[in-house]
């Protein structure tokens, strides 16, 4: 039962990272995908060569059953928070659920209306992305239903916010802009890629709040958050060699080892911004996380 309401007792506390995320997601996060113009995506797909067709499909692809996935199991996490009376976290996460929604909606209305493609599209998901995607996912984030301890949210939330969204997603931006702003192809898919990406930043960026948060509180849990990275970092590079492994010439000119290298930096950046918490104070941590919130314009 509830005994009292922030809201009526202390008010909220506006200056927070979450309620700067909050006010961002209201600002940058009201974009609609069936307003997306996919007019001269129709046109440009008609003009790909089968290759380049079937990179394009196959990204698209790992998105989509990633941010399904996500939407399917990131309630628990939510839930965690809101048990835990932490209302201006809560008031943020509710645009995690929306907004994971959205980009569901968005790589599905691309794959219909844009390549045709309705049958079963599973076999572009590798053995990596099953273990990742399929398996460890939502394990990680089911696990806080009947586990809500610190260490069952750090590994909800590397897994989560630092590898799925951290170094997979980011590196799918990478692949999306370096092929299709080269050659000015697809422009409905960049521009919603683009606001995936923006939203999916200020994921992020509560990630690495949450994570910084509680390791500062109880340093033992910096080696529970590096066991986790170090476990998912092989299966996480995995599915980037897997998914190029399939072409003798990678379409658009797109080169392998530069996505290997991008995503293994965005791991290293991730650890490095986190290890920034130990033995720092909650006044820092929220001091270090609002100034980074800030400096993002998205």
């Amino acid at each position: 039962m509830h005994q009292s309401f922030v809201t009526t007792t202390r008010g909220l506390r506006r200056e927070t990272p979450p309620m700067r995320l909050f006010e961002k997601a209201k600002r940058f996060g009201i974009w609609n995908p069936s307003e997306i113009d996919f007019s001269q995506d129709v046109e440009d797909w008609k003009r790909l060569t089968p290759d380049e067709k079937d990179v394009i499909l196959r990204l698209t692809t790992l998105f989509q059953a990633g941010e399904e996935a996500v939407t399917l199991d990131l309630l628990p996490l939510i839930q965690v928070i809101a048990q835990e009376g932490r209302v201006e976290e809560e008031l943020y996460l509710t645009t995690f659920l929306w907004e994971e929604a959205k980009h569901t909606d968005f790589f599905c209305r691309f794959l219909e209306e844009v390549t045709g493609e309705v049958r079963d599209l599973s076999h572009y998901h590798t053995d990596n992305y099953r273990y990742l995607f399929y398996k460890t996912l939502p394990e990680a984030l089911q696990r806080l239903t009947h586990d809500s301890s610190p260490e069952a949210q750090v590994r909800a939330s590397a897994t989560y916010n630092m590898v799925v969204e951290g170094m997979l997603a980011e590196t799918g931006y990478h692949a999306y802009f370096t092929a299709l702003e080269r050659n000015n192809l697809l422009p409905g898919q960049r521009k919603g890629v683009a606001y995936l990406k923006q939203d999916e930043s200020r994921h992020i960026a509560y990630g690495v709040f949450l994570l910084s948060r509680l390791i500062a509180d109880n340093d033992t849990l910096w080696v529970v958050f590096e066991e986790t990275m170090n476990t998912l970092v092989m299966p996480a590079l995995g599915i980037i060699n897997e998914a190029f492994s399939h072409y003798d010439v990678i379409p658009f000119g797109l080169v392998e080892d530069d996505f290997v290298n991008y995503a293994m930096g965005q791991f290293q950046k991730r650890l490095a911004r986190i290890e920034k918490a130990r033995g720092a104070s909650i006044e820092d941590i929220y001091q270090i996380t609002k100034n980074a919130i800030d400096e993002d314009d998205a």
